[in-house]
């Protein structure tokens, strides 16, 4: 008689937020399908419901509550994680009927939760778990994170509180995961943290041995090692560095960036330029100091892309703040740039800051400084027409009615989701996502670019 084997257990995943959140619920669901749970795509199928939550803005805190009501009313078996779970009170007085309630990169309470509301079915016939773990990003691009936490004290943020203070993980293991993510067939490294820079810092940047050699916890030393991995084929992958601080050792990665090592990328959140405004914030506050380095950096590695976030309507912001924000923008020239609104956040200290700005002038000033970054953008965009450039495919489209195949593709400088897109005309239909190519730039509009394969 054939052996039956049970029915896994199905649990449902919504993630919520930044791609740290993600790469917590990459691990938390890598975790349960070892124990033997399967994945449900859809509410119906699921015999519990994860939501991993996002609570920067009250704005993400709201978000986050609607995906709560969402998943207990299409499931009703809902737990509650992420960076809301520090507020356990405000979501159980909203949603009493939520299983449990876990915080923050709290990976083994939240399985703990769900072995407890859908117990594991034993099974020692299926191997669950492919090596490298269970990703929701595509096989070819990959978040690695590289530290919890941050030390800084920002008056806007309260990330601190949420996460805890910079704890760095070890440098081996984080070099470990990143060659088995290229081995399994992942072309593109997204290193994150809340503060890459710092990486490190906290452990007083302690020595360990990779393949033989001792290594430091440090940025620089991971970056290094980073650019020394090899696909399979024997390529170089990408490797991209997002929320760096502009600290002095940055400098130190730029010729890896020229010698095609490292992806001539750079995420920095600057969040203000105007001296008056980056001290309300509690952030460094040397922003000549900053474009002498952007310019330097470009003369060793012509190619480097920064990106950049800025908050507008901040407590105290004048005219002329505003004014000198822009100026600034004018003369970096930053080629990627997000702005975001100013929102009180419960807990954040700006809160008590005198003078706060108005919603419809921040909203005004919002408008303008997106249109500022559009034309920068444009016109950056519109001096690649005509090169030829790496691309990697992320989608493969179907064959028009002339049996024309399109692509959708990114350059180096554009990161997934977040950036820009190149989009690809009469490419081989037998690209698959993945494949890096070289493109020939035709055109361009204020965020992506146009072309075909050279």
């Amino acid at each position: 008689m054939a052996l039956k084997i049970p029915d896994a257990p199905k649990v449902g995943m919504v993630s919520l937020g930044c791609p740290k959140a993600l790469v917590d619920s990459e691990r938390i669901l890598t975790k349960l399908r070892s124990d033997g749970y399967a994945l449900s795509p859809d509410y119906e199928g699921a015999d519990v419901v994860l939501v991993n939550t996002c609570g920067f803005l009250d704005s993400a805190k709201e978000e986050s509550l609607e995906a709560i009501g969402e998943a207990i009313a299409e499931n009703g078996r809902v737990i509650v994680t992420g960076c809301m779970g520090n507020e356990a009170e405000l979501i159980r007085a909203r949603f009493p009927q939520v299983l449990a309630v876990t915080g923050a990169h709290q990976y083994e309470d939240v399985v703990h939760a769900v072995h407890e509301a859908a117990p594991p079915v034993p099974n020692a016939f299926v191997d669950l778990v492919p090596e490298g773990g269970l990703k929701l990003t595509p096989r070819h691009y990959g978040y690695v994170k590289i530290s919890e936490g941050c030390n800084h004290s920002c008056s806007f943020c309260i990330i601190p509180s949420l996460r805890g203070k910079l704890a760095s993980r070890r440098i081996d293991a984080v070099l470990r995961e990143a060659e088995k993510l290229v081995a399994a067939g992942t072309k593109e490294l997204l290193i994150i943290s809340q503060d890459t820079s710092a990486y490190g810092v906290d452990v007083r940047h302690e020595e360990r041995v990779w393949k033989g050699e001792t290594i430091r916890t440090h940025m620089t030393d991971l970056a290094r090692a980073l650019g020394g991995l090899r696909t399979p084929q024997g390529e170089t992958p990408w490797v991209r560095l997002h929320y760096v601080y502009p600290y002095p050792h940055v400098d130190q990665v730029i010729p890896l960036m020229a010698d095609g090592l490292l992806t001539p990328y750079l995420d920095i959140p600057f969040q203000h330029a105007a001296p008056n405004v980056l001290r309300s914030m509690k952030r460094p506050a040397n922003e000549a100091k900053v474009l002498e380095r952007l310019a330097s950096w470009r003369s060793i590695c012509p190619d480097i892309t920064i990106r950049s976030s800025f908050v507008v309507g901040f407590p105290g912001e004048t005219e002329a703040d505003f004014q000198y924000l822009l100026d600034w923008l004018d003369e970096a020239q930053l080629d990627r740039v997000g702005a975001f609104r100013f929102e009180p956040v419960e807990g954040a200290q700006a809160n008590d800051l005198p003078n706060p700005v108005a919603p419809e002038v921040t909203e005004e000033r919002f408008q303008r400084i997106m249109q500022k970054c559009a034309e920068i953008s444009a016109a950056k965009l519109a001096a690649k027409i005509g090169r030829t450039m790496p691309v990697i495919i992320d989608e493969v489209g179907d064959p028009d009615e002339d049996g024309s195949v399109g692509a959708t593709a990114r350059s180096q400088a554009d990161a997934p989701e977040i950036d820009g897109n190149v989009f690809l005309r009469d490419i081989d239909p037998a690209l698959a996502p993945g494949a890096i190519i070289e493109a020939v730039i035709e055109d361009a509009d204020e965020h992506d670019l146009f072309g075909v394969p050279a």
